[in-house]
């Protein structure tokens, strides 16, 4: 294994306890869709499947995916530099650098980076279920094959995820 693929694994220091994963910098899987990178630092492997973590760069002027909701899980956004504007149903919210927004399970919600700076953000799942996702995207891309609206949720509904539209009221 080169010095490079074992620095992106998952290391249990041996000055902590066992079991601990350590994911230093430029460690983790990193996953391209479009203008995002990924950088998924625990993927529930370590957790019981309890948790996940990424951090994700948003280019600038990045559309986020499309308004969806998630029936089994939370997720959580904190932003760790840049702006990312939240739409949740028809309300939209710009979320500054220190800003934490958590999404409950069955909120309508999406997000994007209008601005002209990159935008850097840790996410987090719980329950790991949607790490896959991502990973099913990037699958997708990887193989040619265009990111329709049918593709995206056709694989959001593999994680108990499905796409919503904003109430017309």
């Amino acid at each position: 294994m080169t010095e490079e693929a074992k620095a992106a694994q998952p290391q249990t220091d041996s000055q902590t306890s066992p079991g601990v994963s350590v994911v230093g910098p430029g460690g983790g899987e990193t996953i391209v869709l479009g203008s995002t990178r990924m950088r998924v630092l625990e993927d529930g492997s370590h957790t019981g499947h309890r948790l996940a973590i990424a951090e994700s760069v948003l280019a600038p002027h990045t559309q986020g995916p499309p308004q969806h909701r998630h029936t089994r899980h939370d997720e959580g956004f904190y932003i760790l530099s840049g702006t990312v504007r939240f739409t949740v149903g028809n309300e939209e919210y710009d979320a500054s650098t220190g800003t934490l927004v958590m999404v409950p399970p069955g909120t309508p919600h999406t997000f994007a980076n209008p601005s002209d700076e990159p935008a850097v953000m840790l996410s987090t799942f719980t329950p790991d279920l949607y790490v896959q996702y991502f990973r099913d995207l990037q699958e997708v891309l990887a193989g040619g094959r265009p990111l329709t609206p049918q593709a995206n949720a056709d694989a959001m509904s593999r994680y108990a995820t499905e796409p919503a539209t904003p109430d017309p009221s």
